[in-house]
């Protein structure tokens, strides 16, 4: 049985890809269990070994962000800059690591008592096509660096990434496996952690499964993040500000400003000037460097956006940039009449109005996810909104968006656990207490 990946822009296929049985999938963690034995030992070599890799993806930055933008559709100045992200989170770690998995010393009545932090040992990180690099990194690089092997299951229309990713990494401690998700669902009693990303409905079935096995497991989940416009903010900040929060990565973002709620004074200029803004990118092949939207990454995900779509159009007033064609979706702006709190995979921004900060924050709070909030406005006025906000990142007059430096994940159905700074790189270490007399 292969896998096959395709171009969403031109639909022509790029690679076949075998997959791997469960006891392949098995004998690739017991590989990696023997291997971890001694990467575990020795920080300094894993600190080396980690530089290289470092250097691996500086020198393979293009030929890399092509092989993303090709198979996933991401304008190829866009997976650019995924890599030059995916350096940052490699330096910061480097630098930072040997201080976040220092022992912690407590003064006790002990002679000595402290808190250490070891490896697990094989961790599964089970990622998406959306961001075909970073989702990766920013799981394995801090499980790598603390001692863990890493198995890395990548979405199937990224498989050709999935194994140049491994390629670049030329660890033996990081292995990628070409598999389905019922197999690696298998896998997980054999693995001693999971690390997932992707749709609320998969991270159940896998929380359940690692949860059935006594494994530990994070999940970075779904999100509709609300945009919040006050009536205090500086109006062309936050119409500028719109366009990427929206329309990065052709809209497939789980932190992407999917609902916008704008002060009911500023609601019908906001509108405006908003759908001029989307007017005015470019949309087409993702390879182009002046693309600013390319195609879905495939044409079942244009099936679901055309699904939502028809149900939109029953709740609000569309307002399109263009025709669709293929697998492209075009910039659309939706003046909501009710609320939709779900998840819109795709270039779609829906826009509200509210009266008060007290509705406002009603209205963010109306969805089942809590990923992350954008507001703008006044930087005190908008920050006594943080702590009613329910989600795991407010990011007051900026787009939200992950830094290595700071933890990041959700609440409610947008996921369990963090990844990213010193909380991330914890996650998957036994925090050991150790007592001496």
């Amino acid at each position: 049985m292969e896998i096959s990946t395709f171009n969403p822009y031109t639909g022509s296929e790029l690679g076949k890809y075998k997959i791997t049985d469960i006891e392949g999938v098995k004998a690739i963690i017991s590989e990696l269990k023997g291997n971890q034995l001694t990467w575990r030992v020795d920080f300094d070599k894993r600190i080396d070994m980690l530089r290289e890799s470092r250097n691996n993806f500086e020198k393979n930055a293009e030929s890399l962000a092509t092989l993303m933008s090709s198979e996933m559709g991401k304008p190829i100045s866009q997976s650019l800059a995924e890599v030059k992200k995916t350096l940052w989170l490699f330096d910061y770690y480097l630098e930072n690591g040997e201080k976040f998995l220092s022992n912690e010393y407590v003064q006790t009545e002990a002679k000595k008592s402290y808190i250490r932090f070891d490896p697990l040992g094989v961790i599964i990180i089970i990622m998406p096509w959306n961001f075909p690099l970073w989702q990766v990194v920013r799981a394995a690089i801090p499980a790598l660096l603390a001692g863990n092997s890493v198995m890395l299951k990548h979405a199937s229309i990224v498989s050709g990434t999935s194994l140049k990713i491994q390629e670049l990494f030329n660890l033996e401690t990081f292995k990628s496996v070409i598999t389905t998700g019922k197999i690696i669902d298998d896998a997980i009693k054999y693995s001693d952690g999971v690390s997932f990303t992707g749709s609320t409905d998969a991270g159940s079935i896998i929380a359940a499964e690692a949860g059935r096995n006594i494994k530990k497991f994070v999940m970075e989940l779904g999100g509709s993040d609300p945009y919040i416009v006050l009536d205090s903010s500086n109006f062309d900040e936050a119409v500028k500000n719109s366009v990427y929060a929206r329309l990065q990565n052709n809209g497939q973002s789980c932190i992407a400003s999917k609902r916008f709620l704008v002060h009911q004074d500023l609601y019908d200029e906001f509108t405006k000037r908003m759908f001029q803004e989307y007017s005015a990118v470019k949309v087409g092949d993702q390879l182009n460097k002046d693309t600013y939207v390319g195609p879905l990454s495939s044409s079942s995900q244009k099936e679901i956006i055309d699904k939502q779509m028809a149900e939109l159009k029953t709740m609000g007033t569309v307002m399109a940039t263009g025709e669709n064609y293929g697998n492209v979706v075009r910039p659309t702006i939706i003046k909501m009449n009710r609320d939709y709190g779900e998840e819109v995979f795709g270039p779609i921004a829906m826009v509200k109005g509210f009266k008060t900060m007290e509705e406002a924050i009603k209205l963010a709070n109306d969805t089942p996810y809590g990923l992350g909030c954008s507001i703008w406005g006044n930087s005190e006025k908008a920050e006594s909104m943080a702590p009613y906000i329910d989600s795991g990142t407010v990011s007051i007059n900026k787009i939200v968006a992950s830094d290595p430096r700071l933890p990041f994940g959700g609440t409610k159905k947008s996921g369990i656990g963090r990844e990213l700074s010193r909380y991330g790189i914890l996650e998957f270490t036994n925090i050991k207490t150790v007592w001496v007399n």
